[in-house]
């Protein structure tokens, strides 16, 4: 009843977290298919609201998926595993830890920013062998939710995402939002949390629903999980969770918050 200030994940929080593949483009000697089942067996291990995506996609184009072994997830990174006798690593550009990027990895990259798309590299044997393209579409309550919360009484509103800047600072405008933190790891995710609480009056809520936010869910002074389909580490590390997936439900515990106060 006391939130003045709100920041907010942006995959699966402002956005359905049901995203759906543009494109999967190949180095030369891979073809998509290929690519994108190696991908989504791996990803098969990952709670990641993105990774759901690849595993569905892969089912749609009826690709065959391995059991993965040796997953290790690095939160706000990615995931590495083998399939099929192949390292693979599914996530951000830093998987390459520093080598350039090849022509078509650049050419790939730059048609992501153009169209505003989030994308997951995929390494296969530690080569770039793909870069798969993302759109997730705005949830149809978001805009109606923040309205909300701004009648509520909170004067400030956040995005705080790993996406890149070109993928949320529209998504951010379009909605209104004060402020958009983007790039940010979980570490980074964190320090804004704490920077945003000890700075500004009232209650700084945080909500997330990945694993990569249960840090930032946890040093908020009230840690807000979507619940419905959010990670079960998510939920353990907030104070409140939403059962159901929608987001305007915040607004509404705001709202009762205060008349119960």
């Amino acid at each position: 009843g006391q939130a003045r200030t709100v920041l907010l994940d942006k995959t699966g929080t402002l956005t359905t977290g049901r995203a759906h593949v543009v494109a999967v483009v190949t180095a030369a000697g891979w073809n998509a298919g290929r690519v994108l089942g190696l991908a989504a067996s791996v990803e098969q291990a990952s709670p990641h609201v993105l990774a759901a995506t690849l595993v569905r996609e892969a089912a749609d184009r009826g690709l065959a998926l391995v059991q993965p072994t040796n997953v290790i997830e690095q939160a706000g990174s990615g995931v590495s595993g083998v399939a099929d006798g192949h390292r693979v690593w599914v996530g951000a550009l830093t998987g390459l830890d520093g080598h350039p990027a090849p022509p078509w990895l650049v050419a790939a990259e730059r048609r992501a920013r153009r169209e505003a798309c989030s994308t997951a590299v995929v390494l296969i044997d530690d080569e770039p062998a793909g870069l798969i393209l993302f759109i997730d579409d705005i949830r149809t309550d978001t805009s109606r939710a923040l309205r909300a919360l701004r009648r509520a009484g909170v004067d400030r509103i956040a995005m705080v995402t790993g996406d890149r800047l070109e993928v949320a600072e529209p998504i951010g405008l379009s909605l209104g939002i004060d402020q958009v933190f983007a790039d940010r790891t979980p570490a980074e995710k964190l320090a804004v949390v704490r920077s945003e609480a000890s700075t500004r009056p009232g209650i700084t809520v945080m909500v997330g629903d990945g694993v990569n936010d249960a840090p930032a869910l946890a040093a908020a002074d009230l840690g807000v999980a979507m619940g419905a389909r959010g990670a079960t580490a998510s939920s353990e590390a907030a104070d409140a969770v939403l059962i159901v997936d929608r987001l305007d439900r915040l607004a509404a515990g705001v709202v009762i918050a205060k008349r119960a106060r």
